[in-house]
């Protein structure tokens, strides 16, 4: 397992991406927007996000810092 906290400010997000494995995107802070496809998914702090495993990206709705954890 993986982890690594991450920041965002309002407007930045992480380029679309897939990622093998299992990972998971919990926020302690600000608001952020989980996109894959058509689909999206906001999450507030303490929500935890799955991330698919098809190509995706997560956005900064507000400035925002997230627990970043993959499982290999």
């Amino acid at each position: 397992m993986r982890q690594t906290v991450m920041a965002l400010r309002q407007g930045e997000h992480i380029h679309e991406h897939e990622h093998p494995g299992e990972v998971t995107v919990q926020v302690l802070h600000g608001h952020v927007r989980l996109v894959a496809g058509p689909d999206s998914w906001d999450a507030l702090p303490g929500d935890l996000l799955i991330m698919p495993e098809h190509r995706h990206r997560v956005e900064a709705v507000q400035d925002s810092a997230f627990l970043f954890t993959t499982a290999r």
